[in-house]
């Protein structure tokens, strides 16, 4: 879209928020609330015997279809691929209540509190229509977002608290898949070097792997000198666990950055490459034009990455799973940072508890 028909739509009164260039990730969010019946309709809840059939089990459908229609009942709600869903009513006998739980997940542009949300009300909303033949005087209740993670923002949990049912779906905090690893930042870039540009790509770079629990013992800016460069990755070689380079992975005749660590030598680690352009690729198509690599040597990895500031941060989360592994392999130990998926997708309570 060019930029005259761009502020032409930006001027519109109702519009949906623009997510074209954003990268997928992964997304999760849980949602829950509260539903009172009194005794009347709890027991026939329980006892399953309320005349339109079993509310907790037909909750349970309703939640997950709601979650998926959440785009139609929400005017600028972006229509989302689910990849799950899960609902769980649960029986409160002290207050004659029932609370509902909904968890879902997808790798999107956008997080899917909406979804998880509209899984809830759907849910409490079924069971109001399955109980109110029995007792009418009913009362939805306590319907809020628990947690949400994914995106630029990460994790996010709601001020009140997670109810104790869901603790062992929240990711802990404090994680560091990089601590007690050390690493080195490299700037390339001409300007950056002469001082007539800033560098925001090697402070982004370092401040990622220092929120990882890594030590980045050295940072530098150099022209895009190939002579300079090797000499660098030399010196540092052998020195830290992991050297990264951002700048210099173009096609333009001065991008040198592929070339040197290829002529270094050491074990070609071609996949990190390619995870870096397509992850990348189908929010920036220009990312197929980047050379970026990485080589093994002497136990130091060494990644080149793009030298713009979102392809740092794009090949940082595409690497973030990979890198406690790779260096964990590299240094022959048994890997200690495997990363879990069931949590993501609403296992433990969600699935344990039918």
């Amino acid at each position: 879209m060019n930029e005259t028909v761009a502020s032409l739509f930006e001027q519109s009164q109702f519009h949906m928020a623009d997510i074209t260039r954003k990268a997928p990730s992964f997304r999760r969010a849980i949602a829950t609330g509260r539903i009172f019946v009194g005794s009347v309709g709890f027991a026939r809840i329980k006892d399953r015997t309320l005349p339109k059939g079993d509310a907790l089990k037909l909750a349970e459908i309703a939640g997950v279809q709601g979650a998926k229609l959440a785009w139609q009942q929400i005017p600028m709600c972006h229509p989302l691929l689910l990849d799950h869903v899960a609902v769980l009513p649960e029986l409160d006998k002290e207050s004659q209540s029932i609370i509902v739980y909904a968890s879902v997940a997808t790798t999107a542009k956008t997080g899917v509190e909406m979804e998880a949300m509209a899984a809830v009300n759907a849910a409490l909303l079924t069971i109001y229509d399955l109980t109110k033949p029995v007792n009418p005087a009913l009362t939805i209740t306590q319907a809020r977002l628990v947690m949400k993670e994914g995106g630029k923002r990460g994790v996010w949990i709601h001020p009140d608290g997670v109810p104790p049912a869901l603790q062992s779906l929240i990711p802990k905090e404090g994680s560091l898949p990089l601590e007690g690893r050390t690493a080195a930042v490299i700037t390339l870039s001409d300007r950056a070097y002469a001082g007539s540009y800033e560098d925001y790509s090697g402070p982004a770079l370092a401040s990622r792997l220092e929120q990882a629990g890594c030590q980045v013992s050295s940072r530098s800016i150099l022209p895009d000198d190939a002579d300079l460069l090797e000499k660098a990755i030399k010196a540092l070689v052998g020195t830290v666990h992991l050297i990264m380079t951002t700048g210099g992975t173009g096609v333009a005749p001065r991008d040198v950055t592929p070339q040197v660590i290829s002529r270094i030598g050491g074990i070609a680690v071609p996949g990190l490459g390619e995870v870096l352009r397509s992850s990348a690729a189908a929010h920036v198509p220009t990312s197929w034009l980047s050379r970026s690599t990485a080589i093994i040597l002497e136990k130091t990895l060494i990644i080149a990455l793009p030298g713009s500031l979102g392809g740092v941060n794009d090949g940082m989360k595409a690497l973030s799973p990979l890198l406690p592994h790779a260096l964990d392999l590299i240094d022959n130990k048994k890997p200690a940072h495997t990363h879990d998926h069931s949590h993501e997708y609403g296992h433990n309570i969600m699935e344990e508890s039918k």
